[in-house]
């Protein structure tokens, strides 16, 4: 072995002998250049690229996706301010849907899932399940806005009123949201984009109205195109319908809420119908008026007064025009003569008035017509209402209608006024109401419905059973009967002749013969 070595390390040398000087520092540099490179590739390939997968995730979401990381032995790199986490190149897609896919990434909210994940065997309580119910509204609104364009951060508070049986749909209180919203640095949200916020909001949360919402941002609110907007995304013609019902609604509660002090709770539906006319006229107005309206005179700026007098004789050479019984009527004569007067005088004042300038442009919109019609259920189980209360009723009516109209430009009469009014009786039937708890109430009916649920549970439970035991049947196997090979000793008669038979089992049926080995062995 010694000798092998000796007489390779004596080629290598005599053919590294066979080199110049040049050549050996260029096969050297060669070879050294050839490593480098080598170790640089595959340092570059081996490198581990990361790509940011999560971004803007609070302390919660990112423990949940390192620990998720973990459990998956898949490497991340977490970001200096703790918002950001990369994860490889190659996996970046793959986590991102698995993350996903378990709802891993919540913002800090919590949303409908929660009811899934702390359900309880034995249930909840009435407060804790309005608890739950709200914060899950609350999570699940702050989720979609964050969604939209150019939001950031989105915190919701809803306040859900108490469900009461005993008040009517109108009667009962409308749930309101207020919300805060943080934008991108640098974005500006349209009309129209306030207004779809507004509509998520109002469209996810049952008997929210519009005014009853609110969304600011760090410097102000947020105003709808319902609510003074500027622009329109749902249109003048959704804000005209949307005034028109408030106007009405206004109506109805104040009618209603006035009624029922006298004629009790629950007892009073009202039916308003309005036609609002929302033309805006724009008008200018230069008005000029005395300064002292009691005499119709203005105020006197300056005045100036002249008067002249003359008295001498005169010996006019014509005499008096027109005398004589010879003379020319309307020619003076010649014999006149004696003293003439004269007095003249003149006045000139100059008065200045009010002269007023108005840019009159009139409300947005005005009462065209009204219409008030009102069901009242007669108090003590009469049938009908006695015509002093219909008409207190009535004349209550005509006067909310006729300072409804004032600002019309019709006049309407007292007849005018009592057309668009109506007082009905009406009597509530209580006798389906009264049925119904009598057959809840009936002890038989109860006893039916409850030997029918243990029957039916009693059947679940008995296929239940059958069921598993025919899986168990199933499952159960017998294990394979080994057939073993018999041998008739008695037709045997010296040894030479089973040991040949034994070695012809042995060859031809080599599993069989040990299996006949263990079974003589089992019997001694």
């Amino acid at each position: 072995m010694n000798e092998r070595l000796t007489q390779y390390r004596e080629k290598a040398s005599g053919y590294w002998n066979q080199f110049s000087s040049k050549q050996k520092i260029m096969l050297v540099s060669t070879i050294v250049f050839i490593i480098i490179a080598i170790v640089a590739l595959t340092i570059r390939f081996s490198k581990t690229e990361y790509e940011v997968a999560f971004r803007d995730l609070d302390a919660a979401d990112a423990a949940g996706i390192m620990s998720h990381l973990d459990s998956q032995s898949i490497p991340y790199q977490l970001g200096p301010d703790g918002t950001t986490l990369s994860v490889p190149s190659k996996d970046a897609t793959r986590v991102q849907i698995d993350v996903g896919s378990q709802g891993l990434v919540q913002n800090g909210t919590i949303g409908l899932e929660t009811f899934e994940q702390n359900s309880s065997a034995i249930g909840m309580t009435d407060n804790e399940f309005e608890v739950k119910y709200v914060n899950a509204l609350n999570g699940e609104i702050e989720r979609m806005l964050r969604k939209m364009s150019g939001v950031h951060d989105a915190t919701v508070l809803l306040n859900l009123p108490k469900e009461s049986l005993f008040a009517s749909q109108a009667d009962r209180e409308k749930a309101t949201a207020s919300v805060v919203m943080k934008f991108k640095p640098g974005y500006r949200p349209s009309q129209e984009m306030i207004d779809s916020y507004y509509n998520l909001v109002r469209t996810s949360v049952p008997n929210l109205p519009v005014e009853n919402i609110t969304i600011t941002n760090d410097e102000v609110e947020l105003l709808a195109t319902a609510k003074g907007g500027q622009g329109g995304l749902i249109g003048k013609v959704e804000e005209n319908f949307a005034l028109q019902k408030q106007f009405e609604n206004n109506v109805r509660q104040n009618v209603q809420q006035f009624l029922s002090q006298y004629m009790g709770p629950n007892k009073v539906n009202v039916l308003v119908m309005s036609t609002l006319n929302f033309d805006q006229i724009q008008s200018k107005e230069n008005l000029v008026t005395p300064v002292n309206e009691e005499e119709m005179k203005g105020i006197e700026i300056s005045v100036q007064e002249i008067q002249k007098n003359y008295s001498g004789t005169s010996n006019p050479t014509g005499g008096v025009a027109g005398v004589g019984e010879e003379e020319i009527s309307g020619y003076p004569s010649d014999s006149s003569s004696g003293e003439s007067n004269s007095e003249e005088s003149s006045s000139t004042i100059n008065y200045d008035v009010n002269r007023i300038t108005r840019d009159v442009i009139s409300s947005p919109y005005s009462v065209k017509d009204l219409t008030i019609n009102v069901s009242v259920e007669p108090p003590g189980g009469e049938e009908n209402l006695d015509e002093a209360t219909r008409g207190a009723i009535e004349n209550i009516l005509i006067n909310i209608v006729r300072a409804s109209l004032a600002e019309s430009s019709l006049a309407y009469t007292d007849a005018d006024l009592a057309k668009k009014v109506s007082v009905v009786s009406q009597v509530t039937d209580n006798s389906l109401a009264e049925e119904s708890d009598s057959l809840l109430s009936n002890p038989i009916i109860w006893g039916a419905a409850l030997a029918a649920a243990a029957l039916l549970a009693g059947g679940i439970i008995f296929m239940v059973r059958r069921r598993r035991a025919q899986d168990e049947e199933e499952e159960l196997e017998l294990p394979p009967i080994t057939e073993l090979p018999s041998i008739n000793l008695e037709s045997v008669t010296n040894d030479s002749q089973v040991r040949k038979q034994l070695e012809t089992l042995a060859k031809k049926k080599p599993d069989e013969f040990v299996n006949l080995l263990r079974t003589w062995l089992a019997e001694e």
